[in-house]
């Protein structure tokens, strides 16, 4: 089979080489990409008449021809006949409509090309992402407003350090995916960029109109350099910094949801759906699902990283080694998708023990902070108060006593202006309230930032 570089070479390639260059493997997925860049790029050729109109309009129905056979699976790949996707696609175009098929690649490179078909494939992935993290986002959003009043401790260094409630918890996981949602829509703002025109690196020197073929495939700017459109990378860097963000907070919901579902901590139960048992301990239901997104992280970090070491040294313009992007930004992009596909559906089936959650904000002098802070109220030093808690704090544990248990002439022996109100203010429901600042976790001020982040999805 000729190659359409081969004219000046004077011998084949060797059949090792054709399997280690071949990229068909894998960039196949690209074709329906590759048919419509084709087909908007046929088009404009028409219009300007760098071809008939008659021939453009040729070309386009062999590129739908050629479309139907490869959805219906008619076609057979294989790295010994085609190198890439591209030149498949040209291949079965010529063999359906003749010689004319051949001046498809006018004003076109494979360069421009690719970076066209990755760049629209990269889109549409942002676009179904982002409809994964929104359905995220609202399902906790349904959660946190079943929950704006169930205690539970939050943590620092994963020891009990202040009440909370469960939806102020999930609530922080919902800014973390509205961030995650912001950065694509960013990332889709530059990858929303027409290459096809740069060439191989230097443009052409046909009258094409980028413009038209920016509208005909919904691209909403021209790339303004030939050299940086087909030498560059950085829209997938930055899809694949996204990516590893997504994973990142995943992952430490992952973990929670394994710490939650102990016997030790039993704030959870997992639907039986999304959970799995042990071959030999026949007791076992194993948080497997949450463990392995927590463990596909590590797929999506390295895809990133591959993707930063392999442009890191490149000179301009288009080299080899970018062949290297299409895997990385494959798998980072499957890997997001099916770890949002399942943890949607587990966290929305989630069975909270309130009481677990509740008994466990009750201990661990969660509210010692708010015993400080009253004695604040009261005119003492936050540094002296701090210093007061802590001394009964330790009482309290030498006696074996919560500080609600701690009576007020034992509480007098620490400081004379603590009254019969300190009760109130150390209880814990009443902790919870009190924290009223925007951001904070009292029940009213939660309710109020569910308002606030339906309202920003629903402008988003």
């Amino acid at each position: 089979m000729s190659k359409m570089w081969g004219g000046r070479f004077q011998k084949g390639t060797d059949p090792l080489v054709e399997e280690f260059h071949s990229s068909l493997a894998f960039d196949r997925r690209l074709y329906r990409y590759d048919i419509r860049g084709s087909i908007a790029h046929a088009q404009m050729l028409g219009h300007t008449g760098i071809i008939t109109p008659e021939e453009a309009e040729t070309l386009v129905n062999g590129l739908t021809a050629v479309l139907a056979d490869l959805d219906a699976g008619r076609v057979e790949f294989s790295p010994q006949v085609d190198e890439d996707i591209h030149s498949l696609v040209e291949r079965l175009l010529v063999a359906r409509v003749g010689e004319v098929g051949k001046k498809l690649h006018t004003a076109r490179s494979r360069n421009d090309q690719v970076a066209l078909d990755i760049r629209m494939y990269l889109k549409d992935e942002i676009s179904s992402i982002r409809k994964l993290l929104t359905d995220l986002i609202h399902t906790l959003l349904d959660l946190a407003e079943r929950h704006t009043e169930t205690l539970m401790p939050g943590y620092t260094h994963l020891q009990r350090a202040q009440p909370v409630s469960l939806a102020h918890h999930l609530m922080a996981y919902v800014e973390m995916f509205y961030r995650d949602v912001a950065r694509l829509d960013d990332c889709y703002r530059r990858t929303d960029v027409l290459p096809l025109g740069a060439g191989a690196l230097a443009g052409t020197v046909f009258p094409i109109d980028r413009e038209f073929t920016a509208r005909e495939l919904g691209f909403a700017a021209v790339s303004e350099n030939s050299l940086d459109a087909v030498a560059d990378r950085d829209f997938a860097v930055e899809f694949c910094a996204a990516a590893a963000l997504i994973m990142v907070h995943l992952s430490r919901f992952c973990e929670e949801l394994v710490l939650w579902s102990s016997a030790e901590f039993g704030f959870v139960e997992l639907d039986d759906a999304y959970a799995t048992g042990s071959s030999m301990m026949p007791q076992k239901k194993n948080p497997d699902m949450a463990e392995l997104i927590r463990g596909k992280s590590g797929r999506v970090f390295g895809d990133l990283q591959a993707l930063l070491v392999m442009l890191k040294g490149l000179p301009l313009a288009y080299n080899k080694d970018m062949q290297e992007d299409k895997e990385a930004l494959f798998d980072a992009v499957d890997t997001v998708k099916k770890c949002l596909t399942v943890f949607v559906p587990m966290v929305r089936t989630l069975r909270f023990r309130e009481a677990a959650m509740d008994g466990a904000a009750r201990g661990g002098f969660t509210n010692a902070t708010d015993l400080a802070d009253y004695l604040v109220g009261r005119g003492v030093p936050f540094r002296e108060a701090h210093e007061i808690v802590g001394r009964v704090v330790l009482y309290a544990l030498e006696h074996g006593k919560h500080l609600e248990e701690i009576s007020l002439d034992e509480y007098r022996n620490f400081s004379p202006v603590i009254g019969e109100d300190v009760y109130a203010a150390i209880r814990v429901e009443n902790c919870l309230a009190a924290r009223r600042v925007r951001g904070g976790p009292a029940p009213e001020t939660v309710r109020a930032a569910i308002a606030r982040a339906r309202e920003r999805l629903r402008q988003s």
